[in-house]
């Protein structure tokens, strides 16, 4: 019998699920547990592994949201039953690191992906490098993102971006309406690689950065790489892994 943590999204129709489940399972602390359960969409699966990454547990995602790319259809409530014949996926983060126009340093991990957003209405004038190359050197653009293999299908999908399997040990640089030069439609990078994006107009053309969803404002430049060391540990139900839901969206793009 495996014990297991249970975190709720704060939805109306949660509420009930909520009684039943604490009723007939005993809620374990975080780090006692050996499965945390994630009752509601993908926004909160991304905010609940960031909270209880220090526990390295594995994750089951219960879709109470919307589409649930990240998360598991909802069945039953037989969880022993369900956790019994799941298979794991384990992923690795984007790790950013920002620096704003004020001199502030922050940093933040991104499972889905990291975007730069214009915060006026100026186009925000970008230069991206990796490694020691400059990948572009000038950018006018509404923003441009850097997306995991697990991201490939959300925000990066919906601008044009390429749809990346878990396994190609890719990362994909996507810009979000180019407007100079219109034709570059972006690039995809070894997971190896180390980005630089840097705001070549700071004072007139403003740039955010955004972290899945942590946004840091006002940003002068920002390096992003997977951090190969932070491992996320999902866990999905036998004909429905995260595998085959990019494998469906890949079809579904063709």
């Amino acid at each position: 019998m495996k014990k297991y943590h249970f975190v709720f999204d704060n939805l109306t129709k949660n509420i009930k699920i909520k009684k039943i489940l604490l009723k007939k399972y005993k809620n374990y602390s975080p780090n006692l547990s050996e499965v945390i359960i994630v009752l509601g969409g993908d926004g909160f699966m991304l905010q609940t592994l960031k909270k209880y990454q220090k526990y390295n547990k594995a994750f089951y995602g219960i879709n109470r949201g919307t589409y649930g790319f990240l998360m598991n259809k909802y069945k039953n409530l037989k969880i022993h039953n369900i956790i019994n014949k799941t298979k794991p996926i384990v992923i690795s983060p984007l790790e950013m690191k920002a620096l704003t126009k004020d001199g502030k340093i922050c940093k933040a991990i991104a499972i889905n992906e990291v975007s730069l957003l214009r915060q006026t209405k100026q186009t925000s004038l970008l230069q991206i490098e990796y490694g020691k190359k400059i990948l572009i050197k000038k950018l006018f653009c509404d923003g441009v993102l850097v997306s995991t293999p697990a991201g490939s299908t959300a925000y990066n999908l919906s601008v044009g971006g390429p749809i990346l399997s878990l396994n190609s040990k890719k990362i994909a640089v996507t810009p979000i309406s180019p407007f100079r030069p219109r034709r570059w439609k972006g690039k995809v990078l070894p997971s190896a690689s180390l980005i630089k994006i840097k705001n070549l107009n700071i004072e007139k053309r403003s740039v955010s950065a955004v972290a899945d969803n942590v946004e840091i404002r006002n940003i002068k430049k920002v390096s992003i790489k997977i951090n190969s060391k932070i491992k996320f540990k999902l866990l999905y139900d036998k004909n429905v892994s995260l595998t085959k839901k990019i494998s469906l969206e890949k079809r579904m793009k063709q």
